[in-house]
């Protein structure tokens, strides 16, 4: 298989998988670097300093307040206007054990930008192995308290271009809790039992019947954008997710360190715009699976810690495993 992507963003514009019409591309976006400049933001890109929301964009570190910019009001929005979806990043190749293909991505992120404290030094590592393992490792250092939460945020849709939306899909989530929201699209603090409810999907479900349900979490949202909390140990690269077509015989598997995982059904896509092959980007057309701390994280005691100190070291790993 083969996976391509731009600087800008760290933008992941293909995933290229054999099929029977040759190859397949499983990523949902756009045909050309231009539309992907001019496009969907968040299609495949590195979102941070924070990705996720931020409560009325504001933050407490060492007593004191910050105003964090508020991109999607009431609330900050994967790490504002100018967030790391729209730098350049540094790209240079790399050798990872293990692995046939690398490159480093390298981004340092100024004092003040976007108002987070700290010069935030950002290494990714995009990497590619025989067992179509694709793995997305961050790491992150600070001069200055600030707080961090890296995610990657590709769509996936295993039908291909033109194959239509994702509710032919199945999805496993390994979770045990998730994380309900308000009305503002910010989580209670509450981690509450999924047993009972439409964000049961520690087997697998099809996401149909999950945006067709009538449960509250889901209503309130019209549809998928939840974060579940992953059933781990410490911080131990465990298997999050699966996402699968079995009349292809298609699926993802996602592995990560990270706490919990956004999943996010792609319920702006209205059919104005069209992605590749020329398909219009309907409702549904694309699910993003986001391996990440808590949305709002900074500002709730009992979820993981989001603060990054000076001579720490923020390391994650994502890997998506393509089975075709």
């Amino acid at each position: 298989m083969e996976i391509s992507f731009l600087s800008l963003g760290g933008k992941l514009c293909s995933a290229l998988i054999p099929s029977e019409h040759g190859k397949t591309d499983v990523f949902v976006g756009y045909d050309t670097v231009q539309e992907f400049l001019h496009g969907d933001p968040f299609f495949g890109a590195l979102v941070g300093r924070y990705a996720n929301r931020i409560a009325g964009g504001i933050l407490t570190l060492d007593g004191h307040e910050i105003q964090l910019n508020r991109n999607q009001e009431p609330n900050h929005l994967h790490g504002g206007a100018q967030g790391f979806y729209t730098k350049d990043w540094a790209v240079s190749p790399a050798l990872v054990p293990g692995y046939t293909s690398a490159y480093k991505l390298s981004l340092l992120s100024e004092d003040g930008d976007e108002n987070y404290p700290g010069n935030l030094q950002v290494e990714v590592l995009y990497a590619l192995n025989e067992n179509n393992e694709f793995l997305i490792d961050f790491k992150a250092y600070t001069d200055k308290t600030t707080v961090v939460n890296l995610t990657s945020h590709p769509y996936f849709n295993l039908n291909g271009p033109g194959g239509g939306n994702v509710q032919n899909h199945f999805l496993q989530i390994f979770a045990d809790h998730y994380t309900p929201l308000n009305k503002f699209s910010i989580p209670t603090g509450e981690l509450k039992p999924v047993s009972g409810t439409s964000m049961d999907l520690r087997e697998p479900v099809k996401i149909m019947d999950v945006v067709a349900s009538d449960d509250p979490d889901i209503l309130l949202r019209g549809g998928l954008d939840h974060n579940w909390v992953i059933r781990r140990k410490e911080h131990d690269l465990v298997k999050a997710a699966v996402l699968s077509v079995p009349e292809l015989g298609r699926k993802v598997e996602v592995y990560t360190t990270q706490p919990g995982i956004q999943v996010y059904a792609g319920m702006h896509f209205d059919g104005t715009e069209n992605g590749k092959g020329g398909y219009p980007l309907q409702t549904y057309g694309g699910i993003a699976l986001e391996p990440q701390n808590f949305p709002d994280a900074p500002n709730k005691s009992n979820f993981p810690n989001a603060v990054l100190h000076p001579g720490e070291e923020y390391h994650e790993q994502i890997v998506f495993k393509f089975v075709f």
